[in-house]
């Protein structure tokens, strides 16, 4: 069965106005949230209650949406008024011109220029401020420096483990190469001990020999001819004959 038909006028009870107006309130809500993700579009809400109280719903946020709605109107204006249009840039202009002469007066501040035309609740404002930046940053510099000194701890866990597998890595190949040696000793040992001519230690030969030349002069043959009652000595060529012996080994 369906609800009857709601007849348009205010609700005089106030119980069941305040009831309406919050589930019809609701639903509106949900609709516009709805309105806004199935169908893409910029949606604002703004509901006042008759006590004053603020209800608002914005997709991208009510004063994006409003001024937004502004640049409409004052296009949709600057169609029928040009001069409007330019009175409306020029105010945009000066409004622009001024924020930013305001924010440059505050980075000066920040910078410790211009402080002569502070006052003592401005000065003790930018303290607090100072002092809140810096504290921020002491913050993020400690977060910065333990980060730092965490994978340095990582590296040299790294490291460490790196080293100890190289040191476990050289001590097998050392204890194989040294097994090896003994090994092949062993080997060239038994090869010498089978052997049929076992191989005796060379020495040195040494020759004693005189190796000076000698000389020999006046060397004579003799010769004894029988004679008739005498012995006659004669040399073997006419005269004496030298003879020079060489070398003898």
């Amino acid at each position: 069965m369906g609800r009857g038909r709601v007849e348009m006028k205010r609700i005089e009870n106030k119980i069941n106005r305040q009831v309406t107006f919050s589930k019809r309130r609701n639903g509106l809500l949900k609709k516009a949230y709805e309105l806004s993700v199935l169908c893409d579009a910029e949606v604002a809400l703004i509901i006042f209650s008759s006590r004053g109280k603020l209800y608002e719903f914005g997709s991208v946020g009510i004063a994006r949406t409003i001024e937004r709605y502004n640049r409409c109107y004052n296009c949709t204006l600057s169609n029928n008024k040009p001069e409007e249009t330019t009175q409306s840039w020029c105010q945009e202009v000066t409004k622009l011109k001024s924020k930013y002469e305001s924010l440059v007066r505050t980075n000066r501040n920040l910078l410790g220029e211009d402080l002569g035309e502070m006052g003592v609740k401005e000065l003790q404002a930018l303290e607090r401020q100072l002092e809140a930046a810096l504290t921020a940053t002491r913050q993020r510099k400690t977060q910065v420096m333990m980060e730092e000194m965490e994978d340095l701890r990582k590296k040299e866990r790294q490291l460490g483990d790196i080293n100890k597998q190289l040191k476990i890595k050289f001590e097998t190949e050392g204890h194989a190469f040294k097994t090896f040696q003994d090994l092949w000793a062993n080997s060239a040992a038994g090869d010498r001990n089978n052997s049929e001519f076992p191989v005796e230690p060379s020495h040195p030969i040494s020759l004693d020999c005189n190796t000076e030349p000698f000389l020999q002069i006046g060397f004579q043959q003799h010769y004894y001819v029988q004679g008739e009652g005498s012995s006659v000595s004669k040399s073997n060529v006419a005269g004496e004959t030298n003879f020079v012996q060489g070398w003898v080994l």
